[in-house]
């Protein structure tokens, strides 16, 4: 089994999302580090407006329950391009890991770029990170 070790600083949501995904029903075991610095593109009232209906969606303790933390609430949104209901989805899913940060296990490690996935590529500058969207919404940094 391949350990990929993507490093999500300045990076789209989409577009890393889609290539972890892949990597992951490939069987790669993959690593997302600095997901607090992934950018979604939109403008930053519209975004956080978003999440934040999403969060009071469901009952308050029947579910559905959304993550709040950088690491847990990319995996969750990411479960979206898995066919995270069937066997296959589900192996995938728990070969991912994501972390805020950059734990000290990877430090030293060389980490992998998605090539066309950087905020550069957008054509706009309006987009919001994930940690700031996080923060908004009361999770922990």
């Amino acid at each position: 089994m391949i350990v990929i070790i993507f490093d999500a600083k300045d990076m789209i949501f989409g577009r890393l999302a889609t290539k972890v995904a892949k990597e992951a029903l490939l069987g790669n075991q993959v690593v997302v580090v600095n997901t607090r610095h992934i950018c979604i593109a939109g403008k930053k009232k519209n975004v956080i407006e978003k999440f934040r209906k999403r969060f009071k969606m469901g009952h308050p303790t029947r579910g559905p329950f959304y993550p709040k933390a950088p690491g847990r609430l990319f995996k969750r949104m990411m479960r979206g391009m898995l066919p995270y209901k069937k066997d296959k989805g589900k192996k995938a899913l728990s070969r991912v890991r994501c972390y805020s940060d950059i734990p000290k296990t990877f430090e030293g490690k060389e980490f992998v770029r998605v090539e066309g996935a950087d905020i550069n590529k957008l054509p706009t500058s309006n987009y919001v990170r994930l940690g700031e969207i996080s923060r908004l919404l009361g999770g922990i940094q």
